[in-house]
């Protein structure tokens, strides 16, 4: 297909999706911003379509997949990953500028976009981003290594799903005080000591609920922990490339010294199960 008819539609798709965001922004600012942005792509297929003489629909199924995206992952995240397609657009229009000087704006204009939209970009979640790491990082490294260490000395999925479950909550709720806690007397901020601590709390019960759920799904133990381990893994690597993106952080480095430090304390925590159980005798 022409190169500049794939990117007359990719304009068009990206007109759609920024107005689309548009109207689920509400501070005026960053929605005349996005509004003002998504008149340009508009420009921008225009001018193609100046070149290739023909109209072309924007790809709905890329439009529906990044309200979708924005929805549950939020703004900031919805607009870096856009961004990243953008960045190939500068590298496709770079080789048409010899035959097609008029593209010579697009990709000024494109290559100002990310800056712009970091600039506006304000989510209350990312200010608030170490507490979720916080919370997250601490309940896959010990529930892991608990379930793993529990699942070698009970062998007994219900009571390896109770005991997590307990240990859990409680590591949260202590988890979270600590945070409100160090929050209030860096900051002073009660407001935000507290939120920081909800957000703790929150990414650790939600993981502690991923982790302990194929223990009452399942009747063996040894399979129950192989879904957990995995279901660890999964957690760490959807989480880390969400950073990645959001963020812009370095995505492998910090996903496989997430999953190392999480699989070698489970690895370490089953040894000691089958220890315990070896040197005390215990049945259950």
């Amino acid at each position: 297909m022409d190169p500049l008819l794939i990117e007359q539609k990719n304009e068009m798709t990206s007109h759609v999706i920024y107005r689309m965001l548009s109207q689920t922004i509400r501070d005026p600012h960053n929605r005349d911003v996005m509004r003002q942005i998504s008149a340009e792509e508009l420009k921008h297929y225009q001018t193609l379509k100046g070149l290739t003489g023909q109209d072309v629909r924007p790809d709905r199924l890329k439009v529906a997949f990044f309200y979708v995206i924005n929805r549950l992952f939020g703004l900031t995240f919805g607009i870096k990953l856009l961004e990243k397609g953008e960045e190939s657009a500068v590298d496709v229009y770079a080789t048409l500028l010899a035959a097609h000087p008029q593209v010579a704006e697009l990709v000024q204009d494109e290559e100002t976009h990310e800056d712009r939209l970091i600039e506006m970009i304000d989510e209350e979640k990312l200010n608030y981003i170490g507490s979720v790491v916080l919370g997250l990082n601490d309940a896959l490294v010990e529930l892991t290594g608990a379930l793993a260490g529990f699942t070698f000395a009970f062998q007994n999925t219900q009571l390896i799903a109770v005991t997590g479950l307990i240990t859990g909550i409680s590591a949260s709720l202590s988890m979270a005080s600590s945070e409100y806690l160090s929050t209030i007397q860096e900051t002073g901020d009660r407001d935000r000591a507290l939120k920081s601590a909800l957000y703790t709390g929150l990414a650790y019960v939600l993981t502690v609920s991923v982790l302990i759920l194929p223990f009452l799904l399942l009747a063996n133990p040894f399979a129950s922990l192989g879904v957990s381990l995995f279901a660890a893994v999964l957690i760490i690597f959807v989480f880390n490339y969400y950073i990645s993106v959001a963020k812009d952080t370095p995505f492998k480095r910090r996903f496989l010294e997430m999953a190392l430090i999480s699989l070698g304390v489970s690895g370490f925590s089953f040894l000691i199960g089958i220890l315990v159980k070896t040197v005390f005798g215990i049945e259950v």
